[in-house]
């Protein structure tokens, strides 16, 4: 079931309503939201259903069996055994199809044939966010952060919370899941203010990612017949379309939990006004970013050692990242240019420099941070390139064309760049804090007034698009 789509504009408010007025019992509340979050998912594809009870149940049994037994070797085993079972769930559906292509295509450099034998594997939706979130309570158990719950229902609901199960944030468990034990009462603030997330998501996904899409395909579908600046605009249009499609959803998945008393971690925080690349990844996908530092980087040591593993720890970051996004050699180029990117930064020990809000005291930022983050975008960017294109080699070929292609185009693609010059300037007044703030009620219910207008809109004059990383 798709945030943007009828069907959800009538399940939100069924379940909403259910859940405060009819059931107002904690552990019926929790059964409601299992069910709820079930039929959510199930709605794209009921078979798919079996997965998510099924590493349920792995990790819920898993959980308990840690805390029945203090010996150390049993521990182990038992946490190897939700990694194999994790990891190998999500090896088989996603990368299954990528092994045997490759395999068979490096044989054939040896002059050997070999004959294709791929299955039809459908990636189900979000196996990457709900693997992950799973594989990190059992992982926490394990490190005795966390008790193990003897709440199946509490657990269940926490593995497929529908707000974000099917694109993230990739909730720990120290988070979610003791938010699930608490009685909860409606909050009229929270409440609106998840309001104004979901209003802001829609419009980031609608209004942008939705038309920058247009663009964007018009563009690298037909790429060796643009003129440069036209190519330039296409990497641009992709730039704004993964980060309102991405960002909208995270918010639109934030403001639909606290609608039911929830909080979720924040999983974008203005990226594009990044300062260096060390600071754009502390601020884009901050839930992946995190979940691999605390589950990977600093278990291999992190920034701890000399300079040789430090670079080796980073490249395993940032190439398990890109992988992580697809098996496609595309993620993998993608995540080893950010590591390149990152390398700089990381061998001058300016990794950490940037921290806080840029331009924090100020209406505007300074023309050193401005160029800063003018350069931080134009690497992101590049590398997004190869985020978009179908392979290395027509990345390649994109880039390249760049610099020569001296064709004249007379697309129309250009009426956009003024939404999008609004929407930057939107975010920029609002980047010191969640939402943008209007104080003045005129003009700030005028600003809803506009922001609803354009999603209706911009609903009736396009399609439904799926979100970008429900392929993950």
């Amino acid at each position: 079931m798709l945030f943007n789509s009828l069907e959800f504009l009538l399940f939100l408010p069924t379940v909403f309503t259910l859940y405060w007025f009819v059931l107002k019992k904690l552990k019926v509340q929790n059964l409601l939201i299992l069910v709820a979050s079930y039929i959510f998912y199930g709605w794209w594809d009921w078979r798919f259903l079996s997965l998510i009870l099924l590493s349920t149940l792995v990790d819920y049994s898993i959980g308990v069996r840690l805390d029945k037994t203090n010996n150390q070797q049993k521990r182990k085993l038992l946490l190897w055994l939700s990694l194999a079972f994790n990891l190998g769930l999500l090896g088989f559906f996603k990368y299954f199809n990528f092994f045997i292509d490759n395999w068979v295509d490096a044989w054939s450099n040896f002059g050997v044939t070999m004959h294709k034998s791929s299955l039809q594997v459908i990636l189900p939706v979000g196996i990457s966010f709900y693997t992950f979130q799973t594989l990190s309570y059992s992982i926490d158990v394990y490190r005795k952060k966390l008790k193990p719950t003897k709440d199946f229902i509490a657990f269940a609901s926490f593995v497929s919370f529908f707000p974000q199960l099917v694109a993230g944030p990739i909730e720990r468990a120290t988070n979610l899941l003791p938010q699930f034990y608490q009685k909860r009462s409606f909050n009229y603030d929270l409440a609106a203010s998840g309001m104004k997330l979901i209003l802001w998501g829609l419009f980031k996904k609608i209004v942008i990612a939705d038309n920058c899409a247009m663009y964007a395909n018009e563009i690298f579908g037909d790429y060796q017949h643009q003129s440069s600046l036209t190519l330039i605009l296409g990497a641009i249009y992709f730039a704004f379309q993964i980060y309102g499609d991405f960002s909208g959803y995270s918010d639109i998945a934030i403001g639909t939990s606290r609608l039911f008393g929830f909080n979720l971690m924040r999983n974008f925080n203005y990226p594009y006004f990044s300062r260096d690349i060390a600071e754009f990844w502390r601020r884009w996908h901050i839930s992946l970013s995190t979940w691999f530092r605390d589950y990977l980087y600093i278990p291999l040591g992190g920034s701890k050692g000399n300079k040789f593993k430090q670079i080796r720890n980073v490249f395993i970051i940032f190439l398990v990242s890109g992988f992580w996004h697809g098996a496609n050699w595309t993620f993998i180029f993608w995540g080893g240019l950010n590591a390149l990117f990152f390398l700089p930064l990381l061998l001058t020990n300016k990794n950490r420099k940037n921290t806080g809000i840029v331009a924090q005291e100020k209406y505007l930022p300074s023309i050193k941070e401005f160029l800063q983050m003018l350069t931080t975008f134009i690497l992101v960017t590049f590398a997004w390139i190869f985020f978009r294109a179908e392979t290395v080699t027509t990345a390649i070929d994109y880039i390249t064309r760049i610099f020569y292609n001296t064709v004249q185009t007379n697309s129309s693609i250009e009426k956009f760049n003024f939404i999008i010059l609004l929407f930057i300037l939107l975010e920029w007044f609002s980047r010191k804090t969640e939402t943008l703030k209007i104080k003045n009620k005129v003009l700030r219910y005028t600003f809803y007034f506009i922001i609803v207008q354009s999603i209706l809109f911009y609903t009736v004059s396009n399609k439904v698009v799926d979100f970008i990383y429900f392929q993950f």
